[in-house]
């Protein structure tokens, strides 16, 4: 049966997880970006990238946005994921524009450069950022991905070494009819946590369904409709604590 994380699971952690979500929003809350980086793509493009960087020694958490977006969308949460102890690279793909006053600088570069900037060309910008973060660290990476992204990121870990786990909110099939992710993902042997709304479950769960079992979890929030992508993260979804507190629990089984 697959790893489905309901309210009732959520319930048996809630006792010491609730001081520990009370400590996490308050010492992340004046930390800032350190650096903005940058690195090469294959084609040769120049990846933009915040990076949050709390201690060298520690491996990396890397964020990909949705479409239309840019890395502002981890503009909030970039900082609080910092407390999984995976220092963290939010990264601009060259598909997307602006999101939070913050413009994707990749996709402006990738659009005068003349280059494609259709989802699946940023396939080539997220294995950039794995092996930028594998070779400062010499660690196995942690991919999230949101949307779009959400669903390369769980292609490419099934055959890249470097990858350790996938966090995906709101996968789907935006590649069709070339590439079905269905097929793609059915053979990965890595951990995946999925994340969507409650609009989603369904449609999700047969995404999943040739997928290992004990590979995978998968959540929807019980208190409310909750977010399509990272966005449910977000303060302004009403549900955020829930995903939030699914999220600790598998970076705590990693």
């Amino acid at each position: 049966m697959v790893k489905y994380i309901h309210l009732t699971t959520l319930f048996l952690f809630m006792k010491n997880t609730l001081i520990f979500l009370a400590l996490f929003f308050s010492i992340v809350s004046n930390l800032k970006a350190q650096e903005l980086i940058k690195f090469n793509a294959a084609d040769g493009l120049e990846i933009t990238a915040n990076l949050y960087e709390i201690d060298s020694t520690l491996p990396y958490l890397l964020l990909f946005h949705q479409a239309r977006y840019s890395k502002g969308e981890y503009r909030e949460t970039a900082i609080k994921l910092l407390k999984l102890d995976y220092n963290v690279i939010a990264v601009d793909l060259r598909s997307g524009n602006k999101v939070n006053f913050i413009s994707n600088e990749t996709a402006i570069l990738a659009r005068s450069s003349g280059k494609s900037t259709e989802f699946i060309d940023t396939e080539q910008d997220i294995i950039a950022a794995i092996d930028y973060a594998y070779y400062k660290s010499n660690k196995e990476v942690v991919i999230l991905g949101s949307s779009f992204s959400a669903s390369l990121c769980l292609k490419i870990a099934v055959t890249n070494p470097k990858v350790k786990a996938v966090v995906a909110f709101s996968p789907g099939e935006y590649f069709m009819p070339e590439l079905e992710i269905k097929q793609e993902i059915k053979s990965i042997q890595k951990p995946i946590f999925v994340a969507v709304c409650q609009q989603e479950l369904s449609y999700t769960m047969e995404l999943l369904s040739l997928v290992d079992n004990k590979q995978k979890m998968l959540f929807s929030p019980k208190n409310g409709k909750g977010e399509h992508g990272s966005k449910a993260l977000w303060k302004t979804n009403n549900t955020n604590k829930e995903y939030w507190l699914a999220l600790m629990i598998f970076f705590k089984k990693l």
